[in-house]
């Protein structure tokens, strides 16, 4: 099953190709490269686009699958990376992107409108993006400019510090309650992100720094990449209490398919069957509703079942909600349709 075509909501392709240091056109994307997306494995497996994520890593990963294979983990998070360096990195990132949309490789979108036409003409459907603001300075200088530059959401944070929150740590077993929530700045930020029009994406925050969000926001609530705490108690997923508020707002969630997510025991193990990703699936629309949830899948920046494991095992995901009994609206809807449904209510006509 390669259709419908999916529209996803997070991926680390553009951190991938600028970790590999590589000249641009000699990544791989365009052909048949090394990541878990490239134009071939797209076509292979219906992939339509999806949010493209501008992310500024530290020196050292903070990631250890070795320690998130235990029964229990708790991962120190890396100190704050400095505006400089961190506008450096973003700037760059963004930069590959737009080179790819030069290259013809992919498309910029800015409204809903965009998406369709690319997706109908076949070509990737991309929205750029930040995953955690380190580049954003107080000013928003930063941000004005990526938002000419095509920039439509924004996550606040990632895991570590921000000057505008705090995000959850790799910890299993944990809530989100995991500290302080967004300062003056940030509230400040949710408040520019509303007026731009940028989707404010709540996955990592902590669960303070999400109430915070829910006060002070006028838009639908949103979790690009997350998944349901009932089915794995890690601190990256969201509480009934939290879907709640999402499915109040007319908001949605992504469901994430890195694997230390899915579990019930949280490991870092792509030997997760697709229906722990189906379960995830149901639980979400039994507290949110149908329409408000989606894909957000994590590729090239996390392990994902290995059923799947890059974009072209798309069609097996498909076919397992067929066989859970999704009908084929239900599957559209999961694939692109919420997606576009949440970016036409949060862009509205202000993103033209």
């Amino acid at each position: 099953m390669k259709t419908p075509l999916v529209f996803d909501g997070h991926n680390d392709l553009l951190l991938r190709i600028h970790s590999g240091n590589v000249p641009f056109g000699q990544d791989g994307f365009q052909g048949d490269g090394g990541h878990q997306i490239d134009l071939a494995k797209a076509k292979a497996g219906g992939f339509g686009g999806g949010f493209f994520a501008i992310y500024v890593p530290n020196e050292t990963s903070s990631m250890d699958d070795e320690e998130m294979n235990k029964p229990a983990y708790d991962l120190p998070l890396p100190e704050p990376v400095n505006w400089a360096e961190a506008a450096r990195v973003a700037m760059s990132q963004a930069a590959i992107l737009i080179r790819l949309e030069r290259e013809g490789a992919l498309r910029i979108c800015r409204t809903t409108a965009e998406i369709r036409a690319a997706m109908e003409a076949g070509i990737l459907a991309a929205v750029m993006h930040m995953e955690g603001a380190e580049a954003i300075d107080p000013e928003f200088n930063t941000l004005d400019v990526l938002y000419e530059a095509g920039l439509r959401s924004l996550g606040p944070v990632w895991s570590r510090p921000t000057i505008y929150g705090h995000g959850v740590p790799f910890r299993f077993p944990s809530t989100g309650d995991t500290g302080d929530g967004l300062t003056a700045d940030g509230i400040r930020l949710i408040k520019k992100c509303n007026d731009l029009r940028i989707l404010v994406d709540l996955s990592h925050l902590n669960e303070a720094g999400f109430w915070d969000v829910a006060k002070h926001s006028d838009a639908p609530l949103v979790a690009t990449h997350s998944n349901a705490h009932t089915l794995s108690t890690h601190s990256r997923n969201l509480t009934d209490r939290q879907l709640h508020a999402i499915r109040d707002s007319d908001g949605m969630v992504g469901l994430n398919f890195a694997v230390a997510f899915l579990r019930a025991d949280g490991r870092m193990d792509d030997d997760t069957p697709i229906d722990r990703m189906i379960e995830h699936l149901d639980y979400l629309m039994e507290h949110l509703g149908e329409d408000r949830v989606g894909l957000g899948s994590d590729f090239d920046g996390a392990a994902v079942p290995a059923e799947i494991r890059t974009v072209a095992g798309l069609p097996a995901l498909r076919a397992a909600m067929a066989a859970r009994g999704y009908g084929a609206e239900l599957i559209t809807k999961l694939c692109h349709g919420n997606w576009l449904r949440v970016l036409d209510q949060t862009w509205g006509t202000a993103s033209a």
